[in-house]
């Protein structure tokens, strides 16, 4: 369960956009998606996908590309496709929902839903229910148990005696309250939460989700007509993949499903009657944590910088999704891949960006230009848009590469000596050497708005 941060760069001025997004609206946006979704297929980055959108009630599903390499077929709204880790914004709301009926509370601690025999060391705060869902809890990413018989399937044979044995085990390096995104603490949240009640996880999704939205095509284990329905997985270069188990950290990233489906999970956060999934779905969307550069979670859902879009990605080795809810805007959005990639996270932000009524480029294809490495040099260093928000650029194998602020390193392509362009998300960036050559500031290009960032290094 691959997850990636890209979203930050454009979450930091999201807000902006909302300010300015126009009150009206058209109920067919197919005009604006498809010039932003169309060229992926067209150069070869996603072999299919599927898109949803839920805007003031209305919804809209369109599909682009192949469902199979070749086959023709055009995927719809019925083709199933692996979510990966937005399955951990299911277990957030599963925990809402038993939180709101008074089955567990928020500050129970972990421990109390483990066997006796499993005692969980830890610092002078415990691990609650509430870190395990924030990703505070303190627990690593992966257990280090975890030793894959087939690489493509890495959690298929990762059993609950291995999870219990890491548990009791295992000392933390530190005291829980810090955000680290856990895929071993979302997954421990899904297992203890279906342990309380007595029942599988993919039981107590069906339970307390999909049966209430009528989500007939969200599982784990897929019946033989969803199997067939099931858009194989590809890589990212576009190469047969496998599809993966996730038996005892489902929480983290074991669902299925459809687009047709999801747009009925993404229309329940939207909703304002009294249904107990609608009143999970907002418990799960209150800010529980923040984060030093400004972005925060909920319960499962991480929060952006605008302070009120709602979001979550998935990866698996054949599959990308993105999920969005913006409830101040009366809009969601739902990508389904089955390419692993990381071109469906920006493909994301942008719609959601089209859901709400802003104006969105299409792209540009930008060429690559040899840079003679001395220069790059140059552009090494630390460049502050804000106090809490920095990129950090450096060169490695000869190559520039950026990471923001508590983000993951992207790489930065040259179009001339000081203009670089990032693939993993559509923004740009202008070096701007002084009047001596020495390199103090850079230009951050995104979404039409130029941010100055100056060298603190």
């Amino acid at each position: 369960m691959r997850f990636w941060l890209t979203c930050v760069l454009w979450t930091f001025v999201l807000a902006t956009f909302l300010s300015l997004a126009s009150n009206s609206y058209g109920l067919d946006l197919h005009s604006e998606i498809d010039p932003l979704v169309q060229p992926l297929i067209d150069e070869g980055e996603l072999v299919g996908c599927v898109v949803g959108i839920v805007k003031d009630g209305e919804t809209q599903v369109f599909g682009y590309g192949e469902t199979k390499k070749g086959d023709g077929k055009r995927p719809d709204g019925e083709t199933v496709y692996e979510i990966g880790s937005a399955s951990k914004a299911f277990t957030g709301v599963l925990l809402a929902d038993l939180v709101n009926a008074g089955e567990v509370k928020l500050d129970d601690l972990v421990q109390k839903y483990l066997p006796e025999s499993v005692k969980i060391v830890v610092h002078e705060k415990p691990i609650t229910l509430e870190r395990l869902a924030t990703h505070t809890s303190g627990l690593p990413r992966l257990p280090n148990n975890l030793f894959p018989k087939d690489a493509s399937n890495p959690y298929a044979v990762y059993t609950v005696k291995q999870l219990y044995e890491y548990l009791k085990g295992y000392k933390l390096a530190k005291s829980p309250g810090e955000y680290e995104y856990s895929n071993l603490g979302m997954g421990t949240l899904g297992h203890v939460l279906a342990k309380q009640q007595r029942m599988s996880y993919e039981r107590l999704v069906g339970e307390r989700i999909a049966k209430p939205l009528k989500m007939k095509d969200t599982r784990i284990k897929l019946t033989a007509n969803q199997r067939r329905r099931l858009a194989p997985p590809y890589d990212d270069d576009l190469e047969a993949s496998a599809n993966w188990d996730v038996p005892t950290l489902a929480g983290a990233g074991a669902i299925r499903s459809t687009c047709a489906d999801m747009v009925k999970f993404v229309a329940a956060g939207l909703a304002k009657d009294d249904r107990p999934i609608t009143k999970a779905m907002q418990t799960a969307f209150e800010r529980r944590h923040t984060m030093k550069d400004g972005m925060g979670i909920g319960l499962g859902w991480h929060i952006a910088r605008d302070g009120v879009t709602r979001w979550h990605n998935g990866r698996t080795g054949g599959y990308s999704s993105w999920v969005s809810v913006v409830p101040s805007m009366n809009a969601g959005v739902v990508v389904l891949s089955n390419t692993s990639t990381d071109k469906v996270d920006p493909l994301g932000e942008q719609l959601t960006r089209v859901a709400c009524g802003v104006n969105v480029e299409a792209p540009k294809k930008r060429t690559e230009m040899k840079v003679d490495p001395k220069v790059l040099e140059a552009y090494a260093g630390v460049f502050a848009i804000t106090p809490q928000f920095a990129l950090t650029v450096t060169v490695e194998d000869g190559k520039l590469m950026v990471q923001a602020t508590g983000q993951s390193k992207l790489a930065l392509f040259p179009e001339s000596k000081t203009k670089f362009f990032l693939r993993a998300v559509d923004a740009q960036i202008t070096f701007v050497p002084d009047k001596n050559g020495k390199v103090n500031e850079l230009i951050l290009h995104q979404n039409g708005i130029d941010q100055t960032a100056k060298r603190t290094d």
